[in-house]
């Protein structure tokens, strides 16, 4: 999992995967075995993500009105777990928080399954 962080808690993970996962987004559009705009959104998505945790954080620093982890989950649920887990680790927010940590992995998975299904489908469609 993590990597042990010298505070005595876990750092999150690296923001390797996320980028990895943008990089064969783009390997599978350059394939056309996914449809362009799959690319542009993921991109938006994360990026809006990621400023979302990035509001919250200066929310919670603040002691201002913060997001709801709802939202965070959403955004993250509809395509924006990239982003959000370059926020985890280049933020530090919402990184050591157990129950919201297995939510978020939950939205990753789907949303991939999602992903996946997409591919099916496109190529499904495009058969002669």
């Amino acid at each position: 999992m993590g990597n042990a962080d010298p505070r005595g808690g876990r750092r999150p993970r690296s923001i390797l995967f996320p980028l990895v996962f943008l990089l064969f987004t783009f390997l599978l559009v350059r394939l056309d075995l996914i449809p362009f705009p799959i690319l542009y959104f993921y991109s938006a998505v994360s990026l809006t993500t990621f400023l979302i945790y990035a509001a919250d954080k200066h929310a919670a620093r603040g002691n201002r009105r913060r997001i709801s982890e709802r939202t965070l989950h959403l955004a993250s649920l509809f395509g924006g777990w990239p982003g959000a887990a370059m926020a985890q680790r280049l933020l530090h927010h919402k990184s050591q928080k157990a129950p919201f940590l297995r939510l978020y992995r939950l939205t990753v998975l789907l949303n991939c399954a999602c992903l996946v299904l997409t591919g099916v489908l496109w190529a499904t469609w495009r058969l002669p």
